[in-house]
């Protein structure tokens, strides 16, 4: 495996990690790829997040609207998620939607609205050829497990580009003083080159096209989406889970994303600290964190979000795919030169 951001010695935030630093850190949590690498055309796959088998309260926020999370309407209704959470390319999400119809629990629901979320890897993966199919969703699930995740170029973040750099699937986690866990799962497919900051130093523009190329032109750089999964094993209602979705936004733009016009950016938490919401009774006995602690759970995603993005960056590696179009990885070396560079103009100032 790549080495992550820690194995680098680049921290993010104060907080500690969870045991794998990934949001299988929440316990009930899985996570499985389907990694799709054909010919010369073929760049794409689906990540699944198998969640515990019943309800659990939960709340969105879409950041900019230009793509695609599924069952979201329903999820702001009740405030519950109810199925397991698929990750694909855009044009994929129509299959991979029934596919968790039809394998994620059959035989214990009458219906089901599955949550899937999608990015675009159109630049290097044939799109239009439909290459994901529901036995690709059946391995996902196959392959699903806890403890570490695999990160950058699997599942359904094959095919992705951030900040100019491969991107894909990253994840990070936090553990709070109060000892909950909050764990960050991302498909990053988004942002500009020159934005992109690690800890607050502008990396991006350090790292220029004359060191490490763009992608050719019709990439479409911070034309893309990011997709932000948290959980957490804290008893969050679904108004306090909205809230914590909200500021996924700001680990976002601290890596310098924008949210810009052409981007479907969204994020859906969810919390398991409520369990038996399905109980045949007419009332259930609920438990809440006190919200005058919120802060820590804002403080936690904005972290870990920060750092499932340079996760998913450093896991991947320069990608060559449709019509011999390049992706380059980012450089581990380049980028630690360029943290150093910026420190140090930091600490003379």
């Amino acid at each position: 495996m790549q080495p992550r951001s820690r194995d680098l010695g680049i921290e993010i935030g104060s907080l500690r990690t969870g045991p794998a630093n990934a949001i299988t850190d929440v316990a009930g949590l899985r996570v499985g790829h389907t990694t799709l690498v054909e010919g010369e055309d073929v760049r794409t796959g689906v990540t699944v997040v198998l969640t515990p088998p019943e309800p659990l309260f939960a709340g969105s926020h879409t950041i900019n609207g230009n793509g695609e999370l599924t069952g979201l309407e329903w999820i702001r209704d009740s405030g519950t998620l109810t199925t397991p959470i698929g990750l694909t390319n855009t044009h994929s999400v129509g299959v991979v939607r029934d596919a968790l119809v039809a394998a994620a629990r059959p035989g214990e629901w009458d219906w089901s609205l599955p949550v899937v979320g999608e990015t675009w890897d159109g630049f290097l993966n044939d799109i239009n050829g439909f290459h994901v199919r529901p036995e690709h969703v059946v391995s996902a699930f196959a392959a699903a497990g806890d403890g570490p995740v695999e990160e950058g170029s699997v599942g359904g973040g094959t095919g992705m580009i951030c900040h100019g750099f491969k991107g894909g699937i990253g994840t990070a986690s936090r553990v709070l003083e109060d000892g909950w866990t909050l764990g960050v799962l991302v498909q990053a497919n988004h942002g500009r080159r020159p934005r992109l900051r690690v800890n607050g130093i502008p990396v991006g523009e350090r790292i220029g096209a004359d060191v490490v190329p763009l992608p050719a032109r019709g990439a479409g750089e911070g034309a893309g989406s990011i997709i932000v999964l948290i959980a957490t094993d804290a008893p969050l209602l679904p108004g306090q889970c909205e809230r914590v979705a909200r500021r996924a936004g700001f680990g976002i733009a601290r890596t310098g994303g924008m949210g810009e016009r052409s981007s479907g950016d969204f994020a859906l938490c969810f919390a398991t600290g409520n369990r038996g919401l399905l109980a045949d009774e007419p009332e259930l006995a609920l438990r809440m964190v006190n919200d005058g602690g919120i802060n820590a759970f804002y403080e936690a995603v904005i972290d870990a979000v920060e750092e499932s993005i340079l996760n998913a960056m450093l896991a991947s590696e320069t990608m060559t795919g449709r019509d011999g179009n390049t992706v380059h990885g980012l450089p581990h070396e380049l980028l630690l030169e360029a943290l150093q560079a910026g420190s140090s103009i930091t600490s003379s100032t």
